[in-house]
Parts: C-alpha cells; structure tokens; sequence
C-alpha cells in the first residue's frame, strides 16, 4: 500500500497553495498603495508615507524577466538540494500588475539559456523536496507559452 504524502508550503505566508490558481502574497500599504514581497508587518517602507500598517495582498500571477541568472553551486543550509545537485535558473520577473520586481526559481527544465529579458512568465507551483511524509511546495516560474496562456 502506498503511503500518503502531505502537501506543505515550504515557506509559510509567501503564497497561495491553490494548485489551480497560485498566487503570491505580499502586504500593501493601505495609505499610499506601496506594495512588497515578501509580505511583512511594520511600517511602510515608502518614506514619504507616514503609515505604520502593511495589509496582506494576493499578487498577480504574471509578469516579464527583468533579469536571470542560472545558480551552479548548492545552498547552504536550511535549503535542501538534490543529491546530487543539479543547476537551476533563477529569474527576476517584474509583475505586470504591481510593477515589482520578485526572484525566483525557474522551473526545473528551464535553464538560464532558455531565458531572455522580457520574455513573459508565469506563476506556478512545484515540489522543492521531499521527506517520508511531505512534499514541500514553493513557487516558481514559468515561461508562458500557447499551452499556458
């Protein structure tokens, strides 16, 4: 009998595990419409805004390579890598609604070679590691193609 794997984000708070519909979440200023990711609490970060509150938002799911790269070492620790490590690439994508910039890893697949700034991409979710009982989940990036759009 096959044993039951839990689905966990692997980093609580920064999205949506709707594997439908995955979403970012960062916090907005509610004065000045500031927007940042990863969310947080505190004050807002513009400096010309005197508001001391962030609220939690769901961001847009797509955006356009502002700049990427492709990682060739493994983390360090807490990140678990694949034994043995594979390379993978990582992309800054500016959000095409909120005009933020968020990195993050490209699908597994997708190299830095693949990539060229401007090219749209798309907000999914996909399996970092895995332990006897769960799969932990983070968001990635993926180009948008006829299949995805």
């Amino acid at each position: 009998m096959a044993e039951t794997v839990t689905q966990v984000s692997a980093v609580e708070g920064w999205f949506t595990t709707d594997a439908r519909e995955p979403r970012l979440i960062g916090a907005r200023c509610p004065r000045c419409t500031t927007i940042v990711f990863p969310p947080r609490d505190g004050a807002c970060p513009n400096p010309d805004c005197d508001s001391d509150t962030l609220e939690r938002t769901e961001l847009s799911r797509r955006g356009r390579i502002w700049s990427y790269t492709e990682n060739r070492y493994a983390p360090p620790p807490p990140y678990v890598a694949a034994d043995p490590f594979e390379p993978y690439a990582l992309a800054a994508v500016e959000l095409d609604d909120e005009g933020i910039v968020v990195l993050g890893r490209v699908v597994q697949g997708v190299h830095a070679l693949d990539l060229r700034v401007g090219m749209p991409m798309q907000l999914e979710l996909d399996t970092l590691h895995r332990d006897d009982e769960h799969a932990y989940v983070s968001y990635v990036w993926v180009p948008v193609t006829e299949a995805t759009a």
